[in-house]
């Protein structure tokens, strides 16, 4: 079943080869809608993200390097200390044809929930990240988001909200304030290992005044999660942006052991 689901994934990112057309520069480097839990105390969660841009921006844009045919892969080290905080870590690195491997940069990202025994009827937690970039990755160098996670499942059903903020503490966009950049995900299990579903992305801009819809981000994932252990994460699929701002097409492969130590 996994290899076939793998298989499956593969073959996604060749469409997306055939399929590719021209979008406009964005950051892809975790592609992920947060479930509430945090990691388990004593405990280390070792992920990596595997993003592809098949269709995005060819040219640099406001000094940024284009995305089209850029590999992102993303090391993303979180540890549990209690049964309501953890502390991730990412290192995330960018590879085009001819430009060899490059680090882009760094992010810590403390994060707090609800613990279970509290007995809410949805899952809450809030995420805050904050970090650095390379000016020829990103417009803006140092960024805060600010991800507040809502979740719950209903029986086979999973749903998932993340109204997320994020703002640029130093470079062009610093004056724009706090943006909107909301995230949701449902999926439904077919099978005990095997459940599928969507996921949405979004940056809708200023929280005082939205961008007009061409300005804005919008992505949807159709993906596939394999739950094949309670130590493993598997998450892969194809997303499709649907404004020219957007980049066009992206394969993403999200794989996470969780480590006790």
């Amino acid at each position: 079943m996994i290899l076939r689901c793998l298989g499956f994934f593969w073959f996604l990112i060749a469409i997306g080869a055939i399929f590719s057309v021209r979008a406009a520069a964005q950051d892809n480097y975790e592609i992920q809608v947060y479930s509430y839990e945090t990691v388990a105390p004593g405990h280390t969660m070792v992920e990596l993200h595997s993003n592809f841009t098949f269709s995005g921006s060819k040219t640099a844009q406001n000094g940024v390097l284009p995305t089209n045919h850029a590999f992102h892969e993303t090391i993303e080290i979180t540890h549990g200390f209690n049964d309501w905080f953890e502390v991730g870590f990412y290192i995330f690195t960018s590879v085009r044809n001819g430009e060899g491997w490059d680090w882009v940069g760094d992010h810590i990202r403390p994060r707090v929930r609800v613990p279970a025994k509290w007995r809410w009827p949805v899952g809450v937690s809030l995420s805050n990240e904050i970090g650095y970039q390379r000016r020829v990755f990103s417009e803006d160098t140092w960024t805060w988001e600010i991800r507040p996670i809502v979740d719950k499942q209903l029986g086979r059903w999973y749903l998932s909200f993340n109204p997320t903020v994020d703002r640029a503490l130093h470079g062009p966009n610093v004056n724009r304030g706090f943006e909107f950049s909301p995230n949701f995900k449902f999926s439904y299990d077919f099978t005990k290992k095997v459940s599928s579903g969507l996921e949405y992305y979004g940056a809708l801009g200023p929280v005082t005044g939205f961008d007009a819809v061409s300005q804005q981000q919008h992505q949807i994932f159709p993906t596939i999660d394999l739950n094949v252990s309670p130590k493993w994460e598997i998450n892969f699929g194809l997303g499709v942006g649907v404004t020219r701002s957007t980049d066009h097409l992206i394969g993403k492969l999200i794989l996470g052991y969780r480590f006790n130590f």
